[in-house]
């Protein structure tokens, strides 16, 4: 009995507030051209964005953001260049938002006895030089399995240089001062 008292309660809760999660009241309508003119309403220009005034995009510029920004949280070019930069491995994973590409293990058809990983870090919002970072891991195959070996000392900056070279590549050919 006490149940059914709180279930009919909870009930009628919600059908007296459903009708207040409507910002509507009536039937919809359609406006005609007479309403637009008189209303001074354009249903179809530009509206508002979620995402501001230059709204959303994923590899272009933004008119209202600075070089290179996007809404990927990143340098644009320094992302693009990254990505161009280490095609030639496989993808683990890849994370436009904090920019983080992670590939997985390379080997090369010339050395099958070792292989390598890289992971990409872009820093900055600017196409500047500190603003991406590179980690390269290196194994080497020894008795039938996987063995960490040292990497080169200037493999991750001659990485380094190549994106941020790509960059500047792709930034020219965009135009951008």
């Amino acid at each position: 009995m006490k149940t059914q008292i709180i279930l009919s309660a909870a009930l009628i809760l919600v059908v007296a507030t459903l009708p207040a999660c409507s910002k509507f009241k009536g039937e919809a309508k359609y406006p005609s051209g007479a309403d637009r003119t008189t209303t001074g309403d354009d249903i179809y220009g530009e509206k508002e964005s979620i995402f501001g005034d230059g709204g959303f995009s994923i590899f272009g510029k933004n008119k209202n953001k600075g070089e290179g920004e996007t809404g990927i949280g990143v340098n644009s070019y320094l992302w693009r260049a990254s990505l161009d930069t280490i095609s030639f491995m496989p993808l683990a994973s890849a994370d436009p938002f904090g920019g983080v590409i992670i590939t997985d293990w390379y080997s090369s058809p010339e050395k099958t006895s070792e292989r390598f990983k890289a992971n990409v870090f872009i820093l900055d919002k600017q196409l500047v030089s500190t603003g991406v970072d590179v980690k390269v891991f290196k194994q080497k195959k020894s008795r039938g399995a996987w063995v960490d070996s040292a990497v080169a000392d200037d493999t991750a900056i001659k990485l380094e240089d190549a994106i941020l070279t790509r960059a500047r590549q792709m930034r020219v050919a965009d135009g951008a001062k």
